[in-house]
């Protein structure tokens, strides 16, 4: 049900615009994000609700996303970011992701961090895969992080145990259950061993 809300779109208004092609904008998306307490994403201007996650997703994503902040943290490499953070892909319409954890390094991050979604696309991107999550939209989702300056994705496949790292250059590669994750150039240094995560 949408909540009526003075000087502020509902989500069914939002929703009434995008089927009209009146596009929402970030700015507008953020104000949405004030007041309402789900997630949404922005695709081409159109507003795309994004559901609670469960509890073994919520883990999976804190976990690794943990441990990324830990080690840029104590090596100075730039800052992690958490999974309800909007990262700025396009505009005119625009586009709004939000992994579910997120490195940028130190010399692409702003003087100041406003409350505003941040301006670009992270260089590395973690996404957990959830049960209700359509194959299709994951690797829309892929797409769009690299085509816009992601240098590295890595995709938690939790049912299979695997997680697949994705690269500009079109490579890709599946880590099995007891393979280690490796920041490679983006995050030089970090190692996790992936039986870690599953336990």
């Amino acid at each position: 049900m949408a909540v009526a809300v003075p000087g502020l779109m509902s989500v069914l208004e939002m929703e009434r615009e995008t089927e009209t092609q009146q596009f929402v904008t970030a700015d507008e998306l953020l104000e949405l994000s004030a007041w309402d307490e789900n997630r949404y994403e922005l695709i081409h201007g159109k507003v795309r609700s994004m559901p609670p996650a469960g509890a073994e997703h919520g883990y999976f994503a804190m976990s690794l996303g943990a441990a990324m902040y830990v080690f840029a943290s104590d090596n100075l490499l730039g800052n992690v970011f958490a999974a309800e953070t909007g990262f700025v892909l396009e505009r005119n319409p625009d586009t709004v992701r939000a992994p579910d954890a997120a490195f940028v390094s130190k010399k692409r991050l702003p003087a100041r961090l406003t409350g505003k979604f941040f301006p670009g696309a992270p260089d590395l991107v973690v996404e957990v895969v959830s049960p209700n999550d359509r194959a299709d939209e994951v690797q829309d989702k892929v797409q769009d992080w690299l085509s816009h300056g992601t240098q590295l994705v890595w995709v938690l496949e939790p049912k299979s145990r695997t997680v697949t790292v994705y690269r500009p250059d079109g490579t890709a590669n599946v880590l099995q259950a007891d393979g280690t994750l490796d920041g490679e150039d983006v995050l030089p240094g970090f190692r996790f061993p992936l039986p870690k995560l599953w336990g």
